[in-house]
């Protein structure tokens, strides 16, 4: 059952090799002697890999929280009640990993130095990696039957560019105003570039479908174009604390509220917070980004309720293609 369950979650016998420190020729002897003895396929074997038929994807719902109890009984045996230990399989962006979670693990490694962590690029909840991970952290607004979601932080989406831009350029002294500048913009995992920004003040929204020179799905990209100066793009606060503590990067329209600032979420199997590295880690989540939030300054505070975007499910080629940012467009003409 074992080897099963690692080759499920690997999606191949070698990884599953990997993964359990055995060779690859004992992983796959084990499993198809699984299968002879059930009576069933559990894989459809490709030059791709694994992937599991019907009756692998029902046997491994069965034989996941079984090898979680084994796990968690095994190190209570050990003394894991009192000194965790194991791997602990983290699914999360890029973002997230490089500018919030990875500077702490460092405190987190001290406390727990039995625990090792494995850090997965994951980046939505229905990705196929997803079902590896046992603990995902991720932006936006996932929905996941059969898994505890908690709210771990929200985020203030800002409106940045370098000082070299801004001086050259101007400053927007309202959300309208960016339509007039080169606006770098994101495309997300799902394929929308988000072209549509949405502010809010004292009850007023502006709303402004921006355009500009550099798309790019690589956040990175982005950043490293607007550092140059080469134009205006929105960033998670959370996500660039340094460049503006460092002065590369200037904020500006903060007296607006963005609407649809992606939260920061925590997702689990229930199941799977018996285990001790499950549990600490966690917890460790949980304090770590109650700090950052209370480490932002009042005046980037983010009082909005963080709505679920018009685009998220109905998904178009430009955020700003939707009907609704359409007819939003539209009654203002009007």
């Amino acid at each position: 059952m074992e080897y099963f369950v690692a080759a499920a979650n690997e999606r191949s016998f070698t990884g599953a090799a990997r993964a359990l420190n055995v060779s690859v020729p004992a992983v796959a002897r084990l499993v198809g002697a699984l299968e002879q003895r059930l009576g069933v396929a559990l894989f459809e074997r490709t030059v791709q890999g694994l992937t599991l038929t019907a009756d692998g994807v029902n046997y491994l719902a069965v034989c996941r929280p079984l090898m979680e109890q084994l796990d968690a009984a095994d190190e209570a045996l050990r003394g894991g009640a009192l000194r965790p230990r194991g791997t602990l399989v983290l699914g999360t962006s890029p973002i997230l990993s490089q500018h919030s979670i990875l500077p702490a693990l460092p405190a987190f490694h001290a406390r727990h130095p039995d625990i090792h962590i494995d850090i997965r690029n994951i980046d939505r909840v229905t990705a196929p990696e997803a079902s590896t991970a046992e603990v995902l952290v991720l932006y936006g607004w996932p929905k996941q039957p059969g898994m505890v979601h908690r709210h771990l932080a929200d985020t203030r989406l800002l409106i940045c560019a370098a000082p070299q831009y801004w001086e050259k350029h101007g400053v927007p002294v309202s959300p309208r105003d960016l339509a007039h500048h080169q606006c770098l913009l994101f495309r997300d995992h799902e394929g929308t570039v988000i072209d549509y920004w949405e502010h809010e003040r004292d009850g007023q929204v502006e709303a402004v479908a921006v355009n500009g020179w550099l798309v790019s799905s690589h956040r990175d990209v982005i950043l490293d174009a607007v550092i140059a100066g080469q134009g205006v793009a929105r960033f998670t606060d959370l996500s660039i604390r340094d460049p503006l503590r460092m002065g590369l990067l200037v904020p500006v329209l903060t007296d607006w509220q963005t609407r649809q600032s992606p939260p920061i979420n925590l997702l689990y199997r229930s199941n799977q917070r018996r285990l001790p590295r499950v549990r600490l880690f966690i917890e460790f989540l949980t304090d770590l980004f109650q700090r950052l939030e209370d480490e932002r300054g009042p005046e980037l505070a983010q009082q909005l309720a963080a709505e679920e975007p018009h685009w998220y499910r109905r998904r178009h080629s430009r955020a700003s293609a939707t009907p609704a940012a359409a007819a939003r467009r539209a009654s203002r003409a009007g």
